[in-house]
């Protein structure tokens, strides 16, 4: 016996090195082909972040500037001399900060009664609130704007805030995520007399985290990167958010401002969603790697 299981282990090692050589060569035809697709997807924010360095005088003779020396800082302490960039900045920061705490208090509470309670027409109107995945904005657009229009909530910045508080996308999310939570964690919890919401407030929702933090990012990305109706409502230019503030300045193709000082902005504007990807990085790999299995 001793004599087989020794043939049997030299022969899996045997096998083991001889198929190593094409596995290490596997990883690295994957690890080049990752590093070619990353270099694809960050090389626009590299021209942006290259262009952000150049006078903006060389760049009127030409784009090709970008790749000769010298490089400057100026676009940059340009940008900390104007009022305007820091204001867009602020009314970015306030849309996309209210819009995101607004859309986890309605999903997460829309969720757990999904999920967790009984209530008449359940199904139907959790039909209906998926619908809403399926209704583009563009196809409402006209009676939002009247709508708004008739409140005097144009120029405002609940009429910025208040369209994407409906979000089928995040009611989806903390429904499914709640219904992975076992049960027994309620019963436990109603036999210590907790309440409906209690249980909702102290012991489901801390287990959703990773799930708001998924939720939060993408809200807040889609809401800092929102051109279409910031377009439309906000028409005063105390009101733009960063989006409309840097498109108003594209004039005569960025030959006013310059084409350096603009890709500067654009720099400067992304620096908020970087931190906020950062901040929320593990949540969000702990929600994709492990909140579609916790079924």
């Amino acid at each position: 016996m001793n004599l087989s299981s020794d043939i049997a282990d030299s022969s899996a090692a045997k096998k083991q090195i001889t198929y190593q050589p094409n596995s290490q060569k596997t990883n690295r035809a994957i690890l080049v082909l990752t590093l070619v697709l990353s270099l694809i997807m960050v090389a626009p924010f590299l021209w942006m972040l290259g262009l952000s360095l150049k006078d903006n005088q060389e760049l009127m003779l030409g784009t090709d500037a970008v790749f000769h020396f010298p490089y400057t800082l100026q676009n940059y302490l340009d940008i900390f001399r104007s009022s305007s960039v820091f204001h867009w900045l602020m009314n970015s920061l306030i849309v996309s900060g209210c819009m995101t705490l607004g859309v986890l208090t309605l999903s997460s509470l829309a969720g757990y009664a999904f999920a967790r309670l009984e209530f008449p027409m359940k199904k139907t109107l959790f039909v209906i609130v998926l619908m809403g995945l399926a209704v583009p904005e563009q196809a409402v657009i006209i009676a939002r704007h009247q709508l708004f229009s008739e409140f005097q909530l144009h120029n405002t910045y609940l009429g910025l805030i208040l369209p994407g508080l409906s979000a089928p996308f995040g009611v989806f999310l903390m429904t499914q995520f709640f219904k992975a939570i076992p049960k027994e964690i309620d019963e436990a919890a109603i036999m210590d007399n907790a309440s409906k919401f209690k249980i909702f407030w102290k012991v489901l929702l801390p287990l959703t985290i990773p799930a708001q933090a998924t939720l939060a990012i993408l809200t807040f990305l889609t809401s800092w990167n929102d051109y279409f109706w910031p377009l439309i409502s906000a028409t005063d230019k105390s009101m733009y958010t960063i989006t409309i503030g840097i498109a108003s300045s594209q004039t005569n193709f960025a030959q006013t401002e310059g084409l350096g000082f603009l890709s500067s902005q654009a720099i400067f504007s992304a620096i908020p969603i970087i931190l906020v990807y950062i901040f929320f990085q593990k949540h969000i790999v702990t929600a994709v790697a492990g909140g579609a299995v916790k079924q």
